[in-house]
């Protein structure tokens, strides 16, 4: 398959000493929705910014469409469409007014601009309020226009920097459905980077789980969650003395503390080994809260490879005071 970004060694550091993205190697296929899963400050947007030109990385390249990161931004900044964390559009202006102004930044000529806004009102179901200042849209409704926006100059490459974040469940899973027809009605190739298990999930072709800027782990989820060999039993006990004795069963895979204080024990088979653990249990005097078994998630393949629930708090550096500091 051919590749429509290929990244190597890609790293940005600030203030030398925080690296936010760290020696990043990435293939990612032509036409794909490829998924970047992590938790927030895990070096996703700072990844999206250097590809897309907004920084420049410290060290390492990349090719976007063929372009080179180092010598090409101008060239990438022109094939890539981004739809950044934080709204963008004017909420002044109109809908189509909006993409009239992205239009204009790209000097796209006059007739070719109003055939897309229009197509792209369409696609987005904003046809019928594109005169209505964006500031009375819903919040749906909004991103919707941001995704709009990203199309206006029929990128290549599309990147979307937590497109539902802040979004109620129901908004969300309507929002995938206009991500999946863009995807297939363009067949460009779609970053996107999110903290949402199941967006990933539901959308992604492929990903990649991302973790303080390092690529832990790269595949289909099928293939991730394959890769965990076994069921998770989740133990909740009442102090640490139970915990020492519980390491000692013999039947489990791996048994470890998690953020949360559970105890999380992979199996080869839960239906299998569930009684011999019962028995354990009873026969050591350990009386846990409650237990809970999993089959293989895309959860359950976060916390194997990170240590973490990936709606753990982790501690964001602040890059800008990092910038304010080198000079």
């Amino acid at each position: 398959m051919e590749n429509s970004i290929e990244v190597e060694n890609l790293t940005k550091v600030y203030n030398g000493k925080v690296k936010a993205v760290d020696n990043v190697n990435l293939k990612i296929g032509k036409g794909m929705i490829y998924g970047l899963l992590g938790q927030n400050g895990a070096g996703k947007s700072t990844l999206i910014k250097m590809l897309t030109g907004v920084i420049k990385p410290t060290s390492g390249t990349a090719k976007i469409a063929g372009y080179d990161l180092n010598h090409d931004s101008l060239k990438i900044r022109r094939i890539t469409g981004v739809v950044p964390q934080d709204l963008t559009t004017d909420g002044d202006l109109s809908g189509k007014e909006n993409l009239k102004l992205v239009a204009d930044l790209y000097d796209i000529p006059k007739k070719d601009a109003l055939e897309s806004i229009d197509l792209l009102l369409h696609m987005v179901d904003l046809y019928d309020v594109r005169d209505r200042h964006a500031e009375t849209y819903s919040g749906g409704m909004r991103k919707r226009l941001e995704l709009a926006c990203g199309l206006m100059n029929k990128p290549d490459v599309l990147f979307l920097d937590e497109p539902t974040l802040g979004l109620d469940v129901t908004t969300r899973s309507n929002l995938w459905k206009y991500i999946r027809s863009i995807q297939k009605e363009f067949q460009i190739t779609i970053i996107l980077t999110s903290h949402y298990l199941d967006e990933v999930d539901e959308l992604a072709n492929e990903l990649s789980i991302i973790d303080h800027g390092k690529i832990l782990v790269s595949g289909t989820s099928p293939e991730l969650k394959k890769s965990l060999k076994g069921d998770i039993i989740t133990v909740h006990l009442k102090n640490d003395s139970e915990f020492e004795k519980l390491k000692s069963f013999k039947d489990a895979i791996d048994i470890k503390k998690i953020e949360t204080g559970d105890i999380r024990i992979k199996v080869s088979n839960s239906d299998e080994v569930l009684p011999e653990l019962m028995g354990f249990l009873s026969k050591n005097q350990i009386s846990p809260d409650s237990i809970n078994i999993r089959k293989p998630s895309l959860d359950e393949v976060f916390i194997e490879y990170t240590g973490r629930n990936i709606n753990a708090e982790q501690e964001k550096p602040d890059y800008a005071k990092l910038m304010m500091g080198r000079r």
